[in-house]
């Protein structure tokens, strides 16, 4: 009976030395990751320089937009800076006021133009979309142009 709670305490024992080990072994290794910049710019894609950041509690979002091919978004702007990034397909901008235009490919980034009226075409295949917005609560992250649909 006592060699029964010995080999317990005992195997109990080895048990808590080898927990240090295992733990140290299982871990994974720490290093840096390799940074690649996107984007960094303090200004839309159609020139116009962003001016500030909306005021009150910041709010982040992050939306996946899929576009189907040979469509045009509604005329729209955004009230606060964005970033879009394509996923997959191509995304063609078009700034109403100016008539420039911007091809954005897969892998690429861009940031959106505020308070400008734009719009995004897609390509020959779905344009599926990543964007971040730094907005604020309780306002919209893009507003349609009179007449026009929402973007999303």
């Amino acid at each position: 009976m006592i060699s029964k709670y010995r080999t317990i305490g005992i195997t109990a024992v080895a048990i808590a030395s080898l927990t240090p080990v295992l733990a140290q072994t299982s871990a994974n290794s720490v290093a840096s990751g390799k940074r690649e910049i996107l984007l960094q710019t303090t200004e839309s894609w159609n020139g116009k320089p962003y001016t500030h950041y909306p005021t009150g509690q910041p709010q982040l979002t992050t939306i996946k937009l899929t576009v189907a091919p040979h469509t045009a978004l509604p005329w729209h702007t955004h009230p606060f800076p964005n970033v879009v990034y394509v996923l997959s397909g191509t995304l063609t901008l078009h700034d109403k006021a100016s008539g420039k235009t911007q091809v954005v490919h897969q892998g690429q980034a861009v940031g959106e133009s505020v308070d400008d009226v734009h719009r995004g075409e897609s390509g020959d295949e779905p344009t599926v979309l990543l964007i971040t917005y730094a907005g604020t609560p309780g306002v919209p992250t893009s507003v349609p142009a009179k007449g026009e649909k929402a973007e999303y």
